[in-house]
């Protein structure tokens, strides 16, 4: 058949009925098959202008296969599907070269849509083979729910490129866990991985830390010191908590991205780089943006290719896959196996995990130290989330009393969620002062904006001396738009 579609799925039936209508005038044709051995035939003897194909099969795997029929016609557009929907099945269709990987269920007219990208593009060069095949279902990432696999399709599509990347998400989504993963299955594997929490170190030494610095550079600087974009070299940095990058250093770091070359703090000769940034934050960076606190500019380099993570409340679905996962794991560090009931899980799904993944990790670490029954029951972890302070069900107010919206009550939502997310360790040093900055950043900004620039007029409403508000505005970076505004 000179123009033709070798089809091969096992509900075939509803995909090559749409289909069919798809391309009435096309001058396609929809061929069936529902084996790997029929599909290497039809292949093999050049039939075929596009191959859809499932991977689990009655005969086989079909990715065993791909990579020969890669070789065999490189030019050959592949729609691969799937019910495994796992972050590895989309790095693996990634891997042997499929023009596009669809996890069912799906939508019918995603397929469509696919095939007819697919067939226009059939002229192009073929993409190229696989560079090293996936020896173990290692998993970087875990879940299998809608939410999740949206984000394994975009990631399977950034494996082979250099795009810098904004992940966004709640502070316990699983941010630095995405880079990483990004670079292991990258073609920057071989490189290091050096990551960065802007929000972890003292905001005037960011920039030594980003670039280095040489030797009297400023006091206590007493030799050259090397900084992450020179660690980073040939590999990825991750820049977590980019929000939180003073205005100075953004000035810089964007001067990076457009020329490519950087200066060492106290240093004078131009050093190139060759690094992929990947930014990662909590923050709304819009809102930032209109507050004056983050560059517009560089904004828009570094959201070249938005990732939204979804935070674990929209993902229940995945809580089984999750916490399997971590009792494995508590497993192999305790030697102990432990289970988890069904209705014990449906206890969970009704928690509103305000603190996500790592809330949840967290907990199985506790339970599995803590509780020496064999199953965890529904009983253990509705004790666990009450007791600890934090538990949230159904509306999001505990059960024993209502949200507290007091500035009191969100200090102390603001220290739980700090101390939560860095156990079983302390917190990073400087506890204090991010509380504080966080505090006065809106104080501030919602001060001035209510005073139209006016400095001296905000001192006033804060009963803050002005040489105070000056030296707290430069602190953070404020940009003053002066206006006028009534009956200030």
């Amino acid at each position: 058949m000179a123009n033709g579609i070798i089809l091969l799925a096992d509900d075939d039936a509803a995909i090559r009925m749409v289909l069919n209508q798809a391309l009435t005038r096309t001058g396609y044709e929809v061929r069936p098959t529902g084996n790997i051995s029929t599909m290497w035939n039809w292949v093999s003897r050049g039939e075929g202008d596009l191959l859809i194909t499932d991977v689990a099969m009655p005969d086989g795997n079909a990715f065993d296969v791909l990579p020969r029929i890669k070789k065999l016609r490189p030019d050959l557009p592949i729609i691969v599907m799937s019910a495994q929907n796992t972050f590895m099945t989309a790095i693996r269709a990634s891997e042997v070269g499929a023009y596009e990987y669809l996890p069912k269920p799906f939508d019918l007219g995603e397929l469509t849509s696919a095939v007819a990208r697919a067939l226009a593009d059939a002229r192009n060069a073929g993409r190229e083979p696989p560079q090293r095949p996936v020896e173990t279902e290692t998993m970087p990432l875990v879940g299998r729910s809608p939410a999740m696999q949206d984000v394994y399709r975009v990631l399977a599509r950034l494996m082979q490129s250099d795009l810098t990347v904004m992940i966004t998400g709640e502070s316990g989504t699983g941010k630095e866990l995405v880079a990483k993963a990004l670079h292991q299955f990258g073609k920057r594997q071989n490189g290091p991985f050096v990551a960065i929490n802007m929000a972890a170190i003292p905001r005037e030494l960011i920039e030594a830390e980003l670039f280095g610095h040489e030797k009297g550079a400023f006091t206590g600087a007493n030799a050259r010191t090397s900084g992450r974009f020179e660690e980073a070299e040939g590999g990825t940095l991750f820049l977590d908590e980019i929000g939180d990058m003073p205005m100075e250093a953004q000035t810089r770091l964007l001067r990076v991205i457009q020329e490519g070359e950087y200066t060492m703090v106290g240093g004078r000769a131009a050093i190139k780089t060759n690094v992929r940034i990947v930014a990662a934050t909590h923050r709304d960076l819009t809102q930032l943006i209109r507050q004056g606190l983050f560059r517009e500019d560089l904004y828009y380099r570094l959201n070249v290719v938005p990732l939204r993570l979804p935070p674990l409340r929209e993902r229940l679905d995945d809580l089984g896959d999750l916490i399997a996962h971590f009792l494995a794991r508590t497993e192999t560090e305790n030697e102990a196996q432990k289970t988890i009931s069904p209705e014990a899980i449906r206890e969970m799904q009704a928690h509103s995990w305000p603190g996500n993944v790592r809330e949840l990790e967290n907990l199985i670490r506790r339970l599995a130290a803590l509780y020496s029954d064999d199953v965890i029951s529904a009983a253990i972890i509705d004790h666990e989330l009450n007791s600890t302070g934090t538990g949230s069900h159904g509306s999001g107010q505990g059960r024993t009393r209502g949200a507290d919206t007091s500035i009191a009550g969100a200090v102390n939502s603001a220290v739980g969620a700090e101390i939560q997310a860095s156990e079983p360790h302390l917190p990073p040093a400087g506890l204090y002062q991010r509380l504080m900055d966080e505090f006065e950043l809106p104080l501030l900004t919602m001060t001035l904006d209510l005073c139209g620039g006016n400095q001296i007029k905000a001192a006033e409403v804060l009963g803050l001396n002005r040489n105070t508000v000056r030296k707290k505005i430069r602190h953070h970076g404020i940009e003053i738009v002066k206006r006028s505004r009534g009956g200030v």
